[in-house]
């Protein structure tokens, strides 16, 4: 059974990273108390740079529990617990990248949240974990993580089942995102198949389309 095993929220908070003093909103700890899950965010947490974090379809960031004895195998010195990875919501049971879809719909509590994206880190995740080589580990290991739209506002608390409501007849996983983006960035016939699918942002869309885009010309220009 898919449930949360940890509510985590955060405050932007200055600290010191390669000499320079930047303000990160990734340090998050567990509450116990039930929170509310808001279209915009999590009741008690705050983004820093609203430019590229939170919004509309990354209000709520899922990671899998699954994923923490990879990373204790990988980096034995770091001190690991819930939240560490910036998300609000640690959970378990099979919420994996490669098992989820872009637009499945889930109920969790009383709330109702929508997958949008994987989370593509930024150099404060280094800064996190005071390794520079943190982004490159991260997108790497393929444990992204899933963003959500909050398309119902609702009460959470740990322990709480996570249900799949509705699964988006695409079929288009959140790892087949990140593949797209950072390995397989010409496979021409899934970039199709990414176009089409209406619950990826739009920016997301463009953006393939663009690559899709390119990649016929230079196949016209070869022809």
């Amino acid at each position: 059974m898919m449930k949360i095993l940890s509510v985590n929220v955060g405050k932007p908070r200055q600290i010191q990273w390669q000499g320079q003093l930047i303000t990160t909103g990734i340090f998050k700890y567990p509450v116990n108390e039930s929170t509310l899950i808001r279209k915009m965010n999590v009741a008690g947490d705050k983004q820093a740079d609203l430019r590229v974090h939170g919004g509309k379809f990354k209000a709520v960031y899922a990671y899998a529990a699954e994923h923490y004895n990879y990373w204790k195998k990988l980096l034995p010195a770091v001190e690991f617990s819930w939240g560490v990875f910036g998300e609000n919501l640690t959970v378990e049971g099979g919420l994996l990248e490669d098992k989820v879809f872009i637009g499945d719909i889930f109920r969790i509590g009383s709330a109702e949240l929508k997958v949008t994206q994987p989370r593509l880190p930024c150099f404060k995740l280094g800064a996190r974990f005071q390794r520079q080589d943190m982004v490159r580990l991260f997108l790497d290991s393929k444990r992204t993580g899933i963003y959500f739209q909050v398309l119902q506002e609702g009460e959470i608390i740990s322990g709480d089942s996570i249900e799949l409501i509705q699964q988006d007849s695409n079929k288009f996983s959140v790892a087949d995102v990140t593949r797209l983006y950072a390995f397989d960035k010409q496979d021409y016939k899934t970039l199709e198949r990414a176009v089409q699918v209406d619950s990826l942002p739009e920016d997301w869309r463009v953006y393939f389309e663009k690559r899709l885009e390119k990649l016929s010309k230079n196949y016209v220009k070869s022809s």
